[in-house]
């Protein structure tokens, strides 16, 4: 079997010596071998381990590639590939959420979401509860000015009315494409000035990132099958 340096896989991968260190401390890839001198070589395997490492961190969050490698160092193959394919289950669930919104963005009569007729005003958990996001988020998009609430006058609860509504949609679905918070208020106007072909570009990023994503969870995953197929020699 061919061996390798960590300093041949780490410039081939362009990563440290370091790095690959780490994820053998992390537990990510099988024993590592040593020769009389007692230094560190690699075979064909964890060379295609660490590749996997490299190709999944493109598309996945690190914790989840962690597990991933875990559960594969573990022959617990079937649920490394089902963790992988759950986390591309909820890309294409976001994706086909950013569209729905960017229906709505165009929708002047704005009454329904879902299937969901909307009421003229909602609590926190419910408008929460209607963009799957958590209240605290909320909390915070109103603290930056993003958006504001009228209070109850019985119990002095924050109510939303269907138009912050509209804005709590947009901010969920493009938190991830636009950075900052000026940039946010400036589309959010836009919003409100019914002028639309900036807030329409902004999501068409955002879907063009999601389409980017699915393509590299793809690639890493063919490296993943590749690297199970080694571990099952």
């Amino acid at each position: 079997m061919e061996t390798y340096t960590p300093k041949q896989i780490a410039k081939t991968l362009n990563v440290s010596t370091t790095t690959l260190r780490r994820y053998e401390e992390l537990d990510l890839i099988p024993a590592v071998p040593r020769t009389k001198s007692n230094h560190r070589f690699y075979t064909s395997l964890h060379f295609q381990a660490f590749t996997t490492i490299r190709a999944l961190l493109k598309g996945y969050d690190i914790p989840i590639v962690y597990e991933v490698m875990r559960l594969s160092k573990n022959a617990r193959y079937e649920e490394a590939l089902w963790l992988v394919n759950e986390q591309q289950y909820h890309i294409q669930v976001e994706k086909q959420r950013v569209e729905e919104i960017l229906t709505m963005i165009q929708n002047a009569d704005f009454t329904k979401y879902k299937n969901v007729k909307l009421k003229e005003y909602m609590s926190i958990g419910e408008a929460a509860q209607i963009a799957g996001v958590n209240t605290s988020a909320i909390r915070h998009w109103e603290h930056e000015g993003l958006i504001h609430s009228e209070r109850n006058k019985e119990n002095g609860y924050r109510m939303f009315s269907i138009s912050q509504l509209r804005k709590i949609l947009v901010i969920s679905s493009l938190r991830k494409t636009v950075y900052y918070i000026e940039n946010m208020k400036s589309l959010l106007n836009n919003l409100d000035t019914q002028n639309y072909d900036k807030v329409e570009r902004s999501f068409q990023l955002a879907l063009q990132n999601l389409n980017n994503q699915l393509v590299l969870q793809l690639k890493g995953i063919a490296e993943l099958i590749k690297y199970i197929s080694f571990c099952q020699r």
